[in-house]
Order: structure tokens, then sequence, then C-alpha cells
């Protein structure tokens, strides 16, 4: 499991998964250390983890004191478990959006200083896919034709005291029509743009880690790399 804590990735991972060691720049055995979350840096891997280790790395994100940390890797024993005991300590949000194209355009949205893909909350009974199309078509006042699903992702936040864990599914779709494409001011969209392969590259500087991940995993899906739904 691959969860965003405040941006920084934290990989939940079976204790006998093979993984490269020559990943990391620090590896911790947490059955015979301490683990002092404020000394980590660059990119983390704690063998041996508990649920209560995890817990801890998301309180120490979560209070926004991080700025060294690149990623973190927690290898666990009876992982099943400790990821379905991590999600309870969270509300589950169900969210949908998508990446669009423009033949080789790809549609992105401006919203608190970022740039960002087209997404949204489930509304009550709705399915995944009608509201990934909806959400889209609302944010960005453009009509689109839903293709596969590409990926999820999973990240964390903060609302009234309380700790949420939304989970996001992307999908591939093509634009039908973009004549009156126009931002969702409500919703706090100040720009929506198409951008190409070589601007790209900028836009992907100033936007959320999760979300580069996901155009990682399009790239992916667009080269035949990984299978889609």
């Amino acid at each position: 499991m691959k969860v965003f804590i405040n941006d920084v990735p934290l990989y939940i991972i079976p204790m006998d998964k093979i993984i490269d060691r020559e990943h990391y720049d620090l590896i911790i055995d947490a059955e015979k250390e301490k683990i002092r979350y404020d000394n980590l840096i660059d990119d983390v891997l704690i063998r041996k983890g508990s649920l209560a280790d995890i817990l801890e790395f998301y309180k120490f994100l979560s209070s926004d004191k991080n700025k060294k940390l690149d990623s973190l890797t927690c290898k666990v024993y009876d992982y099943e478990k400790v990821v379905k005991d991590f999600k309870k300590e969270f509300k589950i949000v169900e969210a949908a959006g998508g990446i669009v194209t423009k033949k080789d355009k790809y549609l992105f949205i401006y919203r608190l200083k970022k740039w960002d893909l087209p997404k949204g909350k489930l509304e009550k009974k709705e399915k995944v896919e009608v509201a990934a199309v909806r959400e889209v078509e609302e944010e960005c006042n453009v009509k689109v034709a839903l293709g596969p699903r590409v990926c999820k992702t999973w990240h964390t936040y903060t609302r009234n005291g309380k700790n949420h864990l939304k989970k996001t599914s992307w999908y591939h779709m093509t634009l039908e029509e973009d004549k009156k494409m126009k931002p969702q001011k409500e919703e706090g969209i100040e720009k929506v743009i198409w951008v190409n392969k070589v601007e790209l590259r900028t836009v992907l500087l100033t936007t959320y880690r999760s979300i580069r991940y996901v155009m990682k995993k399009f790239h992916e899906y667009q080269e035949g790399l990984i299978e889609v739904k």
C-alpha cells in the first residue's frame, strides 16, 4: 500500500517482498533500535515495522515538521492485518478523477497555488466511473469520454479534527468538446489549461507528488507496461 501523508509517500509492504536495498539512504531495524523520526532524511527503509511505528510516522508527518524526508518504506509482518488496522484509524473518503487527453495534450487545473488534475468526492450511492466524469466536466466545463482506470492513490488529511484517508480512482478520458472550457470558480479553481509534453515538465514541478505518481502510471499505461481495468 502506498499512502501520501503531507505529500510524502509511505509504502507499507510485506516482510517477504524483495526490494533493492541500494535505493535507500538509511535502513533501520525497528526491533533493534528506536526510530527517531526527526532524524530521518532522503529515502528510508524500516524493517520489521509495526502498526504503532506507522501511526507514529503519520503523526510526525501530519505535524508538518518534516523537511528532509523523501519517502519512507515500512516492511511489516502480517501485511494484510496491518493495512486493515491502519485504515480503521481514518474515515475513508472515496473520490475519482481523470487524466484527460486532447491529442498530445493533458488537462490541468490550478487550485491552492498548485497544478492539479480534476477530481472530486463521490456523491451518495454514485458509481466511481460516473463520479469521475461528472467531476471533470463540472470543474472544467468540458465534455469527456470515459476510458479505463489507470491507477488509484491514497492520501491523508485532517478536517474538523478528524483524520481522513482518501482513495482516488484515476481514469483516462478523451476530450469530446471544450469550446466553453472554464474553471469552476466556486471550487477554488483559478485556471484550466491544456499542457503539451514539453510544458508538462514545468507543471509537474509545481504539483503534488501524488499527481506526479498518477502521471507516471499514465505514461506506463500508454506504453503498455501496466494492465488497466
